[in-house]
């Protein structure tokens, strides 16, 4: 049996890895946006893209937009946490949409730090959300601007 780990959580992350720096593609139109100022208001971003998800699914009578509800809510609320955990408020969220594609945008006030990939962590120390992003969407990346970090990722059926 091997003995539990005694490393620091800086040791937990030196094989964390940097996600890659590049702006999302142009295309997309702007569909909806929320302003998240604590993790309790999670659920009501969660309802809010779901409710989207389905009016705009009805409307175009499009089943490809039903199967990406699920991880759309997902990616939301991870990178959602992050940047409400590891940023600086207030957090916004961006909904758009091209097609049957989506693009999530999660932008936070502190410029100073890179948000990272966990590495080789052990499960229960936490740190998992952007490699989930990267699981379930098409394409990840994030990018600052003059006054916030964005973190962004494309999903599509």
């Amino acid at each position: 049996m091997t003995p539990p780990s005694t490393a620091s959580s800086d040791e937990d992350t030196e094989h964390d890895a940097g996600l890659r720096s590049s702006r999302p593609p142009p295309h997309f139109a702007p569909v909806r946006r929320w302003e998240l100022d604590s993790l309790a208001e999670l659920h009501a971003l969660r309802d809010g893209l779901r409710q989207e998800i389905n009016v705009r699914a009805r409307a175009r009578d499009d089943r490809l937009l039903d199967g990406v509800t699920h991880h759309l809510v997902l990616v939301a609320s991870e990178l959602a946490t992050n940047a409400m955990r590891h940023g600086r408020p207030p957090t916004f969220i961006e909904l758009f949409q091209h097609d049957a594609l989506l693009l999530l945008t999660v932008a936070d006030h502190d410029l100073s730090r890179e948000p990272r990939i966990a590495g080789g962590r052990a499960p229960g120390k936490g740190g998992f959300g952007l490699q989930i992003a990267r699981r379930l969407s098409l394409d990840v990346g994030w990018y600052r601007s003059d006054n916030v970090k964005v973190v962004w990722a494309e999903i599509g059926a």
